[in-house]
């Protein structure tokens, strides 16, 4: 029996006053709130990323409809406005933190907006949120060398396990972009699942690896919300991010290939 596919909802910043390099990407907490009310009124059940990918593994069944959702980055406004609302449901939910954008020790200066500290990220880890890596510094890691890829994803798993005390499970690519080269990385550095974006839905034949989410923007209404969570229309809301992403990509690997040449003639 093949799976049905699940909606997997990517979230960034949840805030009032986004700044210009995270509005779009942001979503203001009373729509939020509406899109949970959504799922719980559609009676989906949401689940972690770790759950899904165990039950993938394994075969044990999901829920009745279930959906993720997970937030990038390590905003503060995850723990200012998610946190109760997700509460307020029993929502189960991942978030991916870029752990050189946390406020703390290891802060490098690079957080595009107010970012958690560790004592909310923990505070989160306690109240049914999954803890996820998202990489250091928030790369494009297929750009990387071997040797820097290595770093952002060793040295952010290490921070996250001392920080939390538990070994994070799962990874989403920054940007969402991978390689086969980045997605074995991934793998050798031991997380047991990653997430891309792609705007699809998740199906467990995408590989453990290069799982799909679905992007929940400042401007998507709650009628598009409530098609993107059903799973109807979605290459129809997206079709315009697919040309985009395609010709973007063309362009990356036309500028490593250019590096790895510079780099061979050194």
């Amino acid at each position: 029996m093949t799976e049905a596919p699940v909606p997997i909802l990517m979230y960034h910043s949840v805030a009032t006053a986004p700044n210009d390099a995270t509005r779009e990407l942001s979503v203001a907490p009373e729509a939020f709130a509406e899109q949970m009310a959504c799922i719980g009124d559609r009676g989906f059940t949401p689940v972690n990323t770790a759950d899904l990918a165990a039950s993938w593994r394994s075969g044990r069944p999901l829920p009745p409809r279930p959906v993720l959702i997970t937030f990038d980055d390590g905003y503060e406004g995850v723990h200012r406005h998610a946190l109760p609302v997700l509460a307020k449901h029993g929502f189960a939910s991942t978030l991916f933190v870029s752990t050189g954008w946390i406020k703390g020790a290891y802060d490098t200066g690079g957080g595009l907006d107010a970012m958690l500290d560790w004592d909310q990220v923990r505070e989160l880890a306690g109240a049914d949120v999954e803890i996820g890596g998202h990489s250091h510094t928030h790369p494009q890691l297929d750009q990387l060398d071997d040797d820097a890829l290595c770093h952002e994803l060793i040295h952010s798993k290490e921070i996250v396990a001392d920080e939390l005390g538990s070994v994070p499970a799962s990874f989403a690519y920054p940007y969402g972009y991978s390689s086969r080269r980045v997605r074995e990385a991934v793998r050798e550095t031991g997380y047991a699942q990653a997430l891309a974006v792609g705007n699809g839905l998740a199906r467990r034949s995408q590989g453990p690896y290069a799982v799909q989410r679905v992007t929940v923007r400042r401007g998507t209404g709650i009628e598009e919300f409530e098609r993107l969570v059903e799973g109807r229309a979605i290459a129809r809301n997206f079709a315009r991010d697919r040309v985009l992403t395609k010709g973007y990509a063309m362009v990356r690997r036309a500028r490593q290939v250019r590096r790895k040449a510079i780099s061979s003639r050194v």
